[in-house]
């Protein structure tokens, strides 16, 4: 196949569309208010995330001199920088106008966002105590000349700029930082029906002058800026160092990386900026942004909600999985029979419940878990910490290097250690993303195996927000298999066989693509030949190409993706066979499901893996058979439920413009139909 610039969407700019979904939800005036600004909140997260990792990474390439057009999808390094700039400052325009709409309808709730001019005579002694008590004693000013030396900016925190200019015309710059520690909103105590919030940096603003009293000046302002640093790790080579301490310091080293976006308020003295811009040594190769008058604005994500739960989306209770109990013996029960666990419509507690009895069960010899990402306060951990305290030989392979949790891992990944738990930090060159665990349980003088298998993190925090499968079960072929992967975490030069699931590094793109060649020949012979699949994202060239091929022979694919879409769908000769749809809603979409027809019998996977170069060959991934009737059942129903969304589904199509799918059918909501299929 000949690869020119239509065969693959960018990855980047495929990131940026999805982003741009985000942004949909937030312009959507059925999402419930307060969500539409938590969503701002989430596009801006995204960014931030975004310009740490990707566009620092086609920066890397631009710098080195690199062209980039073979690892970009046909684009130069440098080009894609100006067309990313240029997107993200659209982006940005697009949701200062949302923020504006959204101001207004608040005001109709009679909830009023004021700023520091609004502050009228009754709320000016509650913020200055407010100041003088919470903000002041805790505030990092730095004053800017050429005597000393700018200290690195933190891109967590955000910076107002303040300028003060004396009855000569001399100007004096200084920094405030505003802490990510700080609460971005003040909620200003109310004797009416109204609620008033003020942001933190207004409060600074009105309290300018208590903090700059000791300086003469005759005019003062200030105006926000914020910087976005490189955000890869870079490890040092003393050998006397442990991995856990070197990556600690590399965390902390992150926050002098080299900044790659730069955002300011465009109100500010063009002086002033070019001033910061020179003392930062920021120029051109950067992403300079013009924004406005407040950045950070992933704080939006922890927006107050004021009691006001009509402007919030309802709350769900989780449901209870048929035919497993809280009350009784999980090894019980999953003995008899594999049950799957999807969160966040059930309980995420029946993981937790699992571990816990195994903690406690004296029959219960070992505990092997891969942990990918922890909650700040992890029941998984000390669930583990638990059954070590209690004899239980405990492995953990805990990835230390999940990108911006590193933190909370390490905590517990130490607190684990020193309890005597056996600990693996990856493997050499790959990051273990895989989200299983085995136990072993002595019966009649025979070591019995349990366990699950997921495609979601063990963390109870995203469990309440992210869609995610957990297969939990005694089925003593699958389990045989995740053994040894665990194996392959001790002796990595060893390559094992497996004879049911489906792993990374080394079996997945081969097993893949045996799957697609099956309904190639299916196809080819007149029999049923279809692929249904749900990822994250899928940008692996290779697999994009086998799918063209598929999609060439006449196998029908549905895919369902959520995030980065490097595949052009619905082009005569290449893809006509295959349709694609994104869905954004109230839960971050995280589960990977790949469907096979098998001539009608089919295969059915779920996965901890996207199709992604990463995932393939650089990461320890799993994917786990269903053999349960009734679970394959179920997962061909959710995704048809899925498939079938025409409320929140937005076509991914050749010109990328995030179209919603409307149809005169009965409306399906694939989130709030899929609760209604469990409640059923």
């Amino acid at each position: 196949m000949t690869k020119d610039k239509n065969i693959y969407i960018n990855r980047e700019l495929s990131w940026l569309k999805f982003n741009e979904r985000v942004l949909q939800e937030a312009s959507d005036k059925d999402v419930p208010l307060i969500e539409r600004l938590r969503f701002l909140g989430i596009f801006s997260n995204n960014l931030d995330e975004f310009f740490k990792v990707r566009y620092a990474t086609v920066k890397r390439i631009y710098e080195a001199g690199k062209g980039g057009k073979s690892e970009l999808g046909g684009i130069r390094a440098g080009d894609l920088l100006e067309e990313i700039t240029q997107i993200v400052i659209e982006q940005q325009s697009y949701s200062l106008k949302i923020l504006d709409e959204i101001d207004v309808e608040l005001q109709n709730e009679k909830i009023y966002v004021i700023n520091e001019t609004q502050i009228n005579a009754d709320q000016h002694e509650f913020i200055k105590n407010y100041f003088y008590q919470e903000l002041s004693p805790a505030l990092v000013v730095l004053m800017l000349n050429d005597e000393v030396a700018l200290p690195e900016l933190m891109d967590i925190s955000a910076y107002l700029t303040v300028k003060m200019t004396n009855l000569e015309g001399k100007d004096q710059v200084a920094l405030i930082e505003i802490s990510s520690t700080m609460d971005r909103f003040v909620v200003i105590p109310s004797d009416d029906d109204k609620n008033y919030i003020i942001m933190v940096d207004d409060i600074l603003r009105y309290c300018l002058d208590d903090i700059f009293n000791i300086f003469k000046y005759d005019r003062i302002s200030a105006h926000m800026i914020k910087i976005t640093r490189d955000g890869e790790l870079d490890f040092d080579s003393d050998l006397s160092k442990s991995f856990i301490d070197k990556l600690s310091e590399s965390v902390k080293d992150r926050q002098s990386g080299a900044p790659v976006r730069f955002v300011y308020d465009m109100s500010i003295d063009k002086d002033t900026l070019n001033f910061l811009l020179e003392l930062m040594s920021i120029d051109e190769k950067e992403s300079i942004i013009p924004g406005g008058r407040y950045h950070n604005r992933r704080d939006y994500m922890s927006f107050p909600s004021l009691g006001r739960t009509d402007l919030l989306y309802d709350k769900i209770k989780p449901l209870p999985v048929k035919g497993l109990s809280l009350e009784d013996s999980i090894f019980k029960t999953i003995a008899e029979k594999d049950y799957m666990v999807y969160t966040p419509y059930h309980t995420f507690s029946y993981i937790v419940k699992f571990l816990r009895e195994a903690a406690l069960d004296p029959k219960v010899k070992t505990i092997k878990i891969t942990i990918y990402r922890l909650a700040q306060i992890s029941h998984v951990a000390s669930s583990l910490i638990n059954a070590a305290k209690n004899g239980k030989k405990v492995t953990v392979s805990i990835e230390l290097r999940a990108r911006f949790d590193e933190e909370a891992n390490i905590n517990y990944a130490e607190q684990m250690q020193d309890e005597g738990i056996k600990m693996f930090f990856g493997v050499t060159g790959l990051k273990v993303h895989c989200k299983m665990c085995v136990i072993e349980r002595e019966e009649n003088e025979k070591l019995m195996r349990y366990g699950f298998i997921s495609t979601g993190n063990f963390n109870e925090s995203t469990a309440k927000i992210y869609t995610d499968f957990t297969l939990m079960t005694a089925d003593a072929k699958i389990l045989k298999d995740v053994s040894k992967v665990f194996n392959f975490f001790e002796v990595n030069y060893v390559v094992n066989r497996y004879k049911h699931i489906i792993t990374s590094p080394h079996y997945t793109k081969s097993k893949i693509f045996s799957l697609i060649d099956k309904e190639i020949e299916s196809a080819k012979n007149g029999y049923p030949a279809y692929i249904k699949l749900k990822m994250n994202s899928i940008s692996s060239y290779k697999m994009i190409d086998k799918l063209y091929e598929a999609s060439r022979a006449g196998v029908k694919i549905q895919m369902i993706v959520r995030g980065i879409c490097c595949l052009v769908p619905g082009v005569k000769g290449m893809s006509e066979n295959i349709e694609i749809i994104s869905i954004i809603d109230k839960f971050l979409e995280h589960t990977r499901l790949y469907i096979f027809s098998n001539n009608d019998d089919p295969k059915i996977y779920i996965s901890s893996a996207d199709w992604m170069t990463r995932n393939i060959d650089n990461r320890v991934e799993v994917s786990c058979p269903i053999y349960d009737e009734d679970i394959k059942r179920e997962l061909q129903d959710l995704y048809a439920i899925c498939w079938n969304d025409n409320v929140k589904a937005r076509i991914i199509n050749e010109t990328q413009d995030n179209t919603y799918r409307r149809n005169d059918k009965p409306k399906v909501r694939a989130q709030f139909d899929t609760y209604k299929y469990y409640l059923n």
